[in-house]
């Protein structure tokens, strides 16, 4: 794909991006106790609706030149997309890694009453 085509795609999705009221953010931790830590603080501060905690799974990366495999815990932090700023800057003081994960997933669609309840849950 040339570069042109690469902006004119990232520009489509940034359009989606700012169409979508709600948003995952997706993040990974070391530990289940860390992933409730931050999930706590982000349903009682209303940056998110919801946190869902995910079972270890085996992630393989490359880290520091050196192939790493090792368990990991998703959450799936579902959220207002104006708040996602909000969000990163809560939890990257308490994350455990150096370079957290934060993917930002428009989600597109929903059953009202639920999204009706993630608004009444969220900030403005």
């Amino acid at each position: 794909m040339s570069r042109r085509g690469e902006v004119l795609r990232g520009m489509r999705y940034l359009a989606h991006m700012i169409q979508a009221e709600f948003v995952f953010v997706y993040s990974t931790f070391p530990d289940e106790a860390s992933a409730r830590r931050v999930a706590e603080v982000l349903v009682t501060r209303k940056l998110a609706a919801c946190v869902n905690i995910h079972p270890p799974m085996t992630s393989i990366y490359e880290w520091q030149g050196k192939l790493e495999t090792g368990p990991e815990i998703a959450a799936f932090i579902k959220t207002r997309a104006s708040l996602v700023d909000d969000i990163i800057a809560a939890v990257r003081p308490l994350h455990p890694y150096t370079v957290p994960c934060f993917l930002v997933l428009p989600i597109e669609s929903g059953n009202a009453d639920y999204l009706d309840w993630a608004r009444a849950q969220t900030k403005d």
